[in-house]
């Protein structure tokens, strides 16, 4: 047997891992409500009838998956009464797992119709629940295993994920079409116990509330005895606030070091920006440029959707095989590329896209092969690049600190990328879609240059360490 076929049949070895094989369970339930509070719901609701304006208010739900560092420092560092037994981890994604199913069961036995106001607020729970299930889940799948695992943890994540977004969005919407509305939500709800059934089963990571987070407490608490005239207990308030919050932002810095640290966090920021950018253009213009939904559905939500997840398994072999820098490097460049060509492919379709602005209905379709080009090597990176980021985030992370600076982490990224991505419309109009697509493929140029800098630094890492004597 040659040796690249071994390495391939280690790397496929494993997903076999128990861990790994739980992380796709756990990965599904964590993309099953978002399509079910966001892009599912306004579907529902546009169906029954409520305006578009407040369509659009709703989809500030999604907020809390920005937003969630905010009470991630509470999931880090507080021990919950009674569910605690099974675990910090495990208790508070079990939690969060079960507000999700009361919030989606709600959802289902609401008509939007006679009680809007409470369809929010049901929306608002389960949104909430699952970006505190987010902080937990990820805090566990990098405290469960050493580092080399965690590209294929990162894979499986991914995969389980994907799967989830296509049972939430196509499963409930074929749901809905054939049983109404109240038996999609109820049988997404039956889908998503796969999440605490999963949990009962999984071992507790281990991981506690180190001893030095425990000391940078107590001086905090002698300090301000010192320097504060404060009640005992708004003394021992303050100083869990400074550990649980301020201590996770000065431990990534301390680590590292201001000249390693702000590259770091740069990089984090930057790495998204073409891929989000691009993303939320992508299905406008593929019906402006005249295909049918018929064609999107097949190809982009379908055939693209698979070459994610190979993507995403890729990615893990990758990550163990050549390191995480390297495959970064690769999914940004690939990314890049997957932009130019729809910049390529937009001035192909120009004719199209003409035609079908003056007559939507008598347009014709354009070659499907343009839309499977595109979509093929969006996806393909887009999994690579999606697996490789999580698992970069991931070894920053110190496990005193887990879930808060993951979920800092996060923040840094969507938030610059989803503000970004909101001015896509206003530069299409102005200069059409090539211009906007090569326009996109450079917002990855900064990231690339900051993974260059990664790579030649990890290099230079294992340099240092292959020179020490034994």
């Amino acid at each position: 047997m040659s040796l690249s076929l071994q390495r391939w049949r280690s790397a496929l070895g494993d997903y076999a891992r128990t861990d790994v094989r739980a992380m796709l369970l756990l990965g599904f339930a964590a993309g099953l409500p978002f399509p079910l509070v966001l892009t599912t719901l306004s579907a529902r609701l546009r169906q029954s009838g409520i305006d578009r304006t407040t369509i659009g208010y709703f989809s500030l739900v999604g907020l809390a998956y920005s937003l969630k560092f905010l009470w991630s420092p509470v999931v880090d560092r507080f021990a919950l009464p009674f569910l605690s037994r099974i675990g910090r981890r495990r208790s508070w994604m079990l939690l969060a797992q079960f507000a999700i199913l009361f919030g989606i069961v709600a959802m289902a036995l609401t008509d939007p119709v006679v009680h809007a106001e409470h369809i929010a607020w049901f929306a608002v729970i389960t949104a909430f629940a699952s970006a505190t299930q987010d902080i937990a889940l990820d805090a566990y799948r990098i405290e469960s295993a050493e580092p080399q695992w965690q590209g294929a943890l990162a894979a499986a994540y991914q995969v389980g994920y994907q799967c989830a977004l296509i049972t939430g969005g196509a499963g409930a919407l074929y749901a809905a079409a054939k049983g109404g509305w109240t038996s999609a939500y109820l049988t997404m709800a039956l889908c998503f116990a796969v999440g605490p059934l999963t949990i009962l089963f999984l071992r507790e990571t281990g991981a506690a509330i180190s001893r030095a987070t425990v000391v940078q407490e107590t001086r905090a608490v002698a300090f301000l005895e010192r320097s504060a005239h404060w009640p005992a207990a708004l003394r021992s308030v303050v100083a869990w606030l400074l550990g649980a919050i301020v201590s996770p932002i000065v431990d990534f810095f301390a680590r590292n070091g201001w000249k390693v640290a702000v590259p770091l966090l740069l990089l984090i920021v930057t790495y998204r920006l073409n891929y989000t950018t691009m993303g939320v253009a992508a299905i406008p213009f593929y019906v402006d440029a005249g295909y049918t939904l018929d064609s999107i559905a097949l190809i982009s939500k379908g055939y693209g959707v698979a070459l994610t997840l190979g993507g995403a398994v890729l990615a893990g072999y990758l990550v163990k095989r050549i390191g995480i820098p390297s495959t970064l490097l690769l999914g940004v460049v690939l990314l890049s590329l997957a932009n130019l060509l729809y910049a390529y492919s937009a001035d192909r379709l120009a004719p199209f896209i003409a035609q079908h602005a003056v007559d939507p209905m008598n347009a014709p379709e354009p070659d499907r092969i343009w839309l499977i080009a595109m979509v093929s090597l969006d996806n393909i990176a887009n999994g690579i690049a999606g697996t490789a980021f999580i698992a970069f985030m991931s070894s920053l992370t110190n496990v005193a600190y887990t879930a808060t600076q993951y979920a800092l982490f996060g923040t840094l990224w969507s938030l610059p990328a989803k503000t970004l991505a909101s001015q896509w419309g206003v530069i299409v109009d102005k200069f059409g879609y090539p211009p906007f697509f090569i326009y996109t493929a450079v917002t990855g140029i900064p990231a690339m240059l900051l993974v260059l800098w990664l790579l030649r630094r990890s290099r230079r890492i294992d340099a240092a360490e292959d020179a020490r004597p034994a």
